[in-house]
């Protein structure tokens, strides 16, 4: 049984796609085992201007093989939670990798 790839992900379009193959994602097993959260965090780090919470949304359904607009209320709060999380982090300049 070969890997589904993102390519065949429902609500995810071209750039979308484009830019999580950028972060090495480029599978459906690759986007579970990375988490909609991680990989929004990745994509937010690396274009913050061009990803929107939608993204995220997006990235979750696709996750569900739902339509974001179904997601249920309570996964759309924690997931806008989370997001805020992320924009703090991005405001605050992110975390190093490393200590020097």
């Amino acid at each position: 049984m070969t890997e589904a790839s993102i390519d065949d992900l429902r609500g995810i379009g071209p750039v979308t796609r484009s830019r999580l193959e950028d972060i090495g994602i480029r599978t459906l097993d690759d986007l579970r085992s990375t988490g909609s959260v991680e990989a929004y965090r990745r994509l937010k780090f690396m274009l913050p201007r061009q990803v929107s919470l939608n993204a995220l949304y997006a990235l979750e359904a696709a996750l569900r093989a739902c339509h974001w607009l179904d997601l249920p209320q309570d996964v759309k709060a924690a997931l806008q939670h989370q997001g805020r999380i992320i924009d703090e982090a991005l405001r605050r300049g992110g975390v190093t990798r490393c200590a020097l």
